[in-house]
């Protein structure tokens, strides 16, 4: 069976957002600047933008992300 996950995740999806209703809870518990600035760095997986005001991760990049730092 195929375990990759195909699809996007938006920021809050990512970092959470406590005032959604329900509250969505973070993937990875950082902050947005801290977010932005490991992205400029490259520590963090690069973002896709699909719009003038629209920007995404690929959510496989997310969860391998998310693996590799849990070692």
């Amino acid at each position: 069976m195929n375990n990759t996950i195909k699809g996007f995740l938006r920021i809050k999806q990512i970092l959470g957002d406590k005032k959604s209703n329900p509250p969505i809870p973070p993937l990875i518990p950082i902050g947005k600047s801290t977010w932005w600035k490991g992205i400029k760095e490259g520590k963090f997986p690069k973002p896709i933008k699909i719009g003038p005001r629209i920007t995404v991760w690929n959510a496989e990049d997310i969860i391998n992300f998310i693996n590799r730092i849990k070692k």
